[in-house]
């Protein structure tokens, strides 16, 4: 028996909705989305461009407000990406990652380094076991697209200039036995690239 059989009832989700639903669980810090399983309403025409950018039906929202609130409600679920209240779930797509960290602090220098992160909508992630960054590489270029985890499983694209920032206070170190480029953030080292591949 499905749950619309057994009474429950539909939920049409909107923007409008799901604004509300979250300015009614707004308190201190982050809702507890991880403890919401409302019923799921399918997907939202609504997309996170890989520069960060938020649209809705196509259009870019502009309220950064807005944005801000739709950020604290979003979720991952598996591979996708959701935004969720106390009473409904939808489907979001994300290009690439949710946030863009568009800049750092550095307090400190070698292992006792630690880098924070700021993204475009003031989140911020101090880099470290909790907080991992990590570098893919496109397999036919090879340029690197580095990423900082914000929270639960959503990450952050490290801009360009931000990356660039970190190669310049970079090392070589050493990883299961092969010498790595990269950058130290409390107390762990993240490789970047294998030291024999620099120019």
């Amino acid at each position: 028996m499905t749950k619309a059989e057994k009474g429950q009832k539909t939920v049409k989700a909107s923007a409008e909705s799901l604004a509300t639903g979250a300015r009614a669980t707004k308190t201190r810090g982050l809702p507890p989305v991880h403890l919401w399983n409302p019923p799921d309403c399918g997907d939202l025409d609504m997309r996170i461009a890989r520069d960060g950018t938020w649209f809705y039906l196509g259009t870019p929202i502009g309220r950064i407000e807005l944005v801000k609130l739709f950020s604290t409600i979003l979720r991952k679920d598996g591979d996708r990406y959701v935004l969720v209240t106390p009473v409904e779930k939808v489907g979001i797509q994300v290009d690439d990652a949710p946030f863009v960290a568009v800049d750092f602090e550095v307090a400190g220098d070698g292992p006792g380094q630690v880098i924070t992160f700021v993204t475009s909508l003031g989140d911020r992630a101090e880099a470290g076991p909790e907080h991992p960054i990590r570098v893919e590489r496109d397999p036919e270029t090879g340029e690197p697209a580095p990423y900082v985890l914000v929270r639960a499983r959503l990450e952050a694209l490290i801009d360009r200039k931000s990356f660039y920032r970190l190669v310049e206070i970079g090392e070589h170190h050493g990883v299961n036995g092969k010498s790595w480029f990269g950058v130290w953030s409390g107390g762990v080292f993240f490789p970047v690239i294998p030291s024999a591949e620099l120019p």
